[in-house]
């Protein structure tokens, strides 16, 4: 086995190690909770565990990184700016539901920010190298409400710190992007650089696409 890839396994295994620790009062985990009200029948921990591995399981070349984990996209699907009816167009590199539904919810669950962030980097061609993230891994939700969403406090964004440095320690290479302040504050603090992007909700879709554009574009 290549030290490198050795290395880099090792490193994956500790992230996924601390990424089971999360969980605690109005926020749901969604590798090791069941959402009892959501998840069908082929979804759960083990199957969001397994997508967010092949998520991971490519030569990455830059990592767009968002705020916390949202109850239209990673409670459901366990990938970043990823909703379920963005897998099921099976659009997604190395990511499958094989059409089938994730969610009892009577329409697939479908986030705005997921379907503008996955156009784009399709757009721009760089789909199979990019890889999406949380500085706040987890889902941090209104109290007695799970299909909600709220700021991580700031101990929640303490927590969390552990499972960003571990994700961004085993892609050592990879170029860093920033998406809404949250997320360039959260990287701020660990003491990481990364280029800043508009985020894409909020009528951000446009500025979000011409920022990354334009860093693709820029001369190395």
């Amino acid at each position: 086995m290549n030290s490198n890839k050795a290395i880099n396994d090792i490193k994956l295994k500790y992230f996924f190690r601390l990424l089971k620790l999360g969980g605690a009062a109005a926020v749901f985990n969604p590798w090791t909770q069941r959402d009892e009200l959501n998840d069908g029948s082929l979804n759960g921990p083990s199957a969001r565990l397994e997508r967010l591995r092949s998520h991971l399981s490519t030569p990455v070349a830059r990592i767009l990184i968002g705020e916390a984990a949202g109850y239209q996209g990673c409670h459901v699907s366990g990938i970043a700016f990823t909703s379920e009816r963005v897998i099921m167009t099976g659009a997604i590199p190395r990511v499958s539901c094989h059409g089938q539904r994730m969610s009892l919810r009577a329409r697939p669950w479908s986030e705005p920010s997921a379907t503008t962030v996955w156009k784009t980097l399709r757009g721009l061609g760089i789909e199979t190298d990019t890889i999406l993230w949380n500085a706040y891994p987890w889902h941090p939700h209104k109290p007695g409400n799970p299909h909600s969403n709220r700021t991580p406090t700031a101990s929640e964004r303490v927590a969390g710190m552990s499972v960003l440095e571990a994700l961004l320690s085993a892609f050592p290479r990879a170029e860093l992007f920033a998406v809404g302040r949250h997320a360039e504050h959260a990287l701020g603090e660990i003491g990481r650089q990364a280029i800043p992007l508009r985020h894409p909700s909020m009528g951000g879709a446009v500025l979000f696409y011409q920022g990354l554009r334009r860093a693709l574009s820029r001369p190395t």
